[in-house]
């Protein structure tokens, strides 16, 4: 029996004693024998998971919801004790940037640029955790599409309570030194009685547990469907067949879709899926489009600094995979048109800009990239060469120097009314009975 036990496993092993007890098969001696060595030999699964029941005390998801709200707000909870979650996640901008800054200030004095964008957190309910192999649920399971999911602009956290650890420790944003750091202003909170309250009066006698708890009620906070994924836009209210796009909507919205012109859906997909869930406006994927860099983000001004998003420099676990180099995150289009920078280096500051990035990116790039010392353009200027062929070249990427682009101005201006109509906030009028 001894050699079976690293084949078959510790379930084999519980299976046998449950018939010993209950009159069927050795000894009562060997039950007891077998029971206890699986005991000592097999740790708890649960031990160190993070939606495990690890504390005595078990929240509800209104208790949780409440404590991550409050801790949301919370501008206590940085080192600077000045930035909040909120403070680049601001409610009143769909959780996102609340200004056209590419990065944002932070750190312990408010004086330290980050390197990034600020992402909306709306819509991320159903990000799924990073795998380099993803297969869409769309009734096919023959395509690969990749790598895909995870959260960040290089998803390298997997859920949500992962990512609130990261600006919480973040040098260049709430500036902790450490989780403990993080726990002690917790417990000197005006909200310490709460803490307690949801997660028990010896909560911060455990530190790492308190740290844990604290991430996850801004994870279940960050679930709530009224302020996270309400789906009331206009275009919601449109399938629902509760209202119509106007004309110029509904061109816009024939423009994204074609893969002739926009071939916005290809990657921001805009149709009910299979399985009647609302789009989401993304496939959750990584992709290269090799946006022009940042000189307004001061790492940028270092020319051997390259932010190459999967293969790092935050992400390390790839940093391998030259293939990865370039690829970011494809956010969703949901309130896009409420933003004022875009891309994961802020390049830009309009939709217009955007589109017409899209679509001139290879017509005219000495429109969009500067000039060597050579007077050569220099295209994909912020990702080292040898990594070029990592960017995307499927439409509207596919055009030569000097061709026409995908969409015309007055297409592109269709398509950025049809974009408006994915901001939440839409009330449909009373249908008439």
């Amino acid at each position: 029996m001894t050699s079976l036990k690293p084949c078959i496993g510790t379930s084999w092993l519980r299976g046998i004693a449950v018939l010993i007890v209950i009159g069927i098969g050795p000894s009562a001696a060997l039950a007891t024998s077998l029971a206890s060595n699986t005991v000592n030999q097999t740790a708890p699964a649960s031990l160190g998971a993070a939606y495990a029941p690890n504390i005595k005390k078990q929240p509800s998801v209104a208790a949780m919801t409440a404590l991550g709200r409050v801790m949301f707000f919370d501008r206590t909870l940085s080192a600077s004790g000045k930035l909040s979650c909120a403070s680049c996640h601001s409610p009143d901008h769909a959780f996102g940037p609340p200004n056209n800054l590419a990065v944002q200030l932070g750190g312990k004095k408010m004086a330290t640029l980050g390197t990034r964008a600020v992402p909306s957190l709306r819509y991320l309910q159903n990000v799924p955790a990073f795998t380099e192999h993803f297969y869409d649920n769309d009734g096919d399971d023959s395509i690969d599409a990749g790598p895909t999911g995870g959260r960040n602009w290089d998803g390298r956290a997997s859920s949500a309570h992962d990512q609130a650890a990261i600006p919480l420790l973040s040098a260049h944003e709430m500036g902790n030194l450490n989780p403990a750091a993080v726990v002690e202003k917790l417990k000197k909170s005006s909200y310490a009685v709460l803490f307690r309250q949801t997660l028990g009066q010896d909560i911060f006698d455990h530190p790492q547990s308190a740290f844990t708890q604290a991430t996850m009620a801004l994870e279940i906070f960050q679930e709530s469907p009224a302020d996270f994924y309400p789906y009331n836009s206009k275009y919601d209210a449109f399938l629902r067949n509760q209202t119509a796009l106007n004309k110029q909507e509904l061109r816009g919205l024939a423009l994204f879709n074609d893969p002739a012109k926009g071939n916005c859906a290809s990657c921001h997909i805009s149709a009910i899926k299979p399985d009647g869930g609302f789009p989401q406006f993304t496939d959750y994927g990584l992709i290269a489009i090799g946006v022009p860099r940042n000189m307004h983000i001061p790492s940028n001004a270092d020319p051997a600094f390259f932010d190459m998003g999967l293969c790092g420099p935050d992400r390390t676990d790839l940093r391998d995979k030259t293939e990865y180099c370039g690829l970011f995150r494809t956010p969703s289009l949901r309130n896009v048109a409420t933003r004022r920078v875009f891309f994961h280096n802020g390049a830009f500051k309009s939709l217009e800009q955007v589109l017409k990035f899209y679509v001139e990116r290879d017509t005219q790039p000495q429109k969009w990239y500067p000039r060597g010392k050579n007077g050569q353009v220099m295209k994909f200027n912020d990702l080292p060469l040898q990594y070029h062929a990592n960017v995307n070249v499927e439409p509207p990427f596919d055009r030569k120097i000097g061709g026409s682009p995908a969409l015309t101005d007055a297409e592109i201006k269709d398509v950025i009314v049809f974009l408006k109509t994915l901001n939440d906030g839409f009330t449909p009028l009373a249908v008439k009975k």
